[in-house]
């Protein structure tokens, strides 16, 4: 979730940890942070042309050492600029720029806290939000749950920004890099930006297969074994050209 009515460059104040905004420029952006910054923006207008989001719902964050890049709440994403890097510590204090993070900011950090994440992807995407609305966990669909871990968990609702929030994401992503999130999107992560994005991108394929699979009437899906998906997620983890 994002605010999307407002655009903070003149806002003071933060939720999600970041301190201070105005002089929290910090230390200067270095020649990786700058590249991962700009890597950060394409994702983000990217969401919006893939169709993952609207507007500014959802946001998308970057690990560079003990830095986290991370979109700014309510700027239009074809709106920043090189000079608008926005990155807090891990322990969520602002270190760079002066907009203020993004109000997911707790569940971007709680990720990075438990995970070997390098980053971060969070969507409203339309048909993985309908599943939320549906069932606790996503139906054994395709073998390529076994990408994300698993099978695919709902984390319970809570208010969006909130630590309670992250506590329920974290746990319906114990052992799985994706989750979806009741009534409200997708959360994946990845060692890459590229990788987070593409189990995003995998995960709302399959909602999508599910939910068309489920509306053939006097018809039901057939679902994939435990075994199956374990299995499946064995062989994808050789998947792919080597060295």
């Amino acid at each position: 979730m994002a605010e999307q009515r407002r655009d903070p460059r003149g806002e003071r104040g933060a939720r999600g940890g970041a301190q201070d905004v105005p002089e929290a420029r910090g230390k200067g952006v270095g020649a990786e942070e700058a590249r991962a910054w700009e890597e950060l923006v394409d994702a983000a207008r990217r969401t919006v042309s893939d169709g993952l989001v609207v507007g500014t719902s959802g946001n998308v964050s970057v690990r560079v050492g003990d830095t986290v890049l991370v979109t700014p709440s309510g700027v239009p994403y074809d709106r920043l600029t090189p000079d608008d890097v926005t990155g807090v510590g891990l322990d969520g204090r602002q270190v760079l720029g002066t907009l203020v993070p993004t109000s997911e900011l707790p569940m971007h950090l709680a990720v990075y806290g438990s995970t070997d994440a390098r980053a971060v992807v969070h969507t409203h995407a339309v048909h993985a939000t309908a599943v939320s609305t549906l069932v606790p966990e996503l139906p054994a669909i395709h073998y390529m749950a076994g990408a994300l871990g698993g099978s695919v968990r709902v984390a319970p609702y809570a208010t969006y920004g909130t630590e309670e929030l992250a506590e329920n994401m974290l746990r319906a992503l114990a052992d799985r890099s994706a989750c979806l999130l009741q009534n409200h999107g997708t959360i994946a992560y990845g060692t890459s930006l590229a990788q987070a994005y593409d189990r995003t991108a995998q995960l709302e394929w399959m909602c999508r297969l599910w939910l068309t699979a489920s509306s053939v009437p006097g018809l039901a899906p057939s679902l994939l074994s435990e075994d199956q998906v374990n299995e499946a997620g064995e062989r994808l983890r050789g998947y792919g050209q080597r060295g």
